[in-house]
């Protein structure tokens, strides 16, 4: 938010999503949180030192980094896939193009939010992770 920190993707996220969990929402302060998968690697720090941080809830630990500065949360470091980044899109310079190729734990979502017509919309969790990459791969392939 303030620019203290500056970071570049090197190569297109895996997917895009909105999370509508009771976490996500509390976390963010809002009815849904988006969540850009990218790898690792193409993560790349240019300016600034992003903090870490650490969240317990419901005895799920939550890792990440922020802006010190600003506070702005800038990604997730999920403990299961260290290769993986769960950046905010809404910290990109352009955010454009940011459409998410599907809602996840719509159970929980705020009642007054209301989901495109076409939206691929999950209750929960997908069964199968990969889904959601697959739904981007679908999107990207046809446009």
């Amino acid at each position: 938010m303030c620019g203290a920190i500056r970071y570049r993707v090197a190569e297109e996220p895996l997917t895009l999503y909105a999370c509508h969990c009771t976490d996500c929402q509390r976390h963010t302060g809002g009815s849904f949180a988006l969540s850009m998968i990218v790898r690792r690697d193409a993560l790349a720090i240019l300016r600034g030192e992003p903090v870490p941080y650490e969240s317990t809830a419901e005895g799920r630990t939550r890792r990440g980094r922020f802006c010190a500065a600003c506070a702005t949360r800038l990604w997730g470091e999920p403990s299961r896939l260290p290769q993986i980044r769960v950046l905010r899109p809404g910290t990109l310079d352009d955010t454009s193009w940011i459409v998410p190729v599907a809602h996840i734990w719509t159970r929980s979502r705020q009642p007054w939010v209301r989901l495109p017509e076409d939206a691929v919309a999950f209750d929960t969790q997908p069964d199968d992770p990969m889904a959601l990459v697959a739904l981007w791969r679908e999107r990207r392939a046809r446009s």
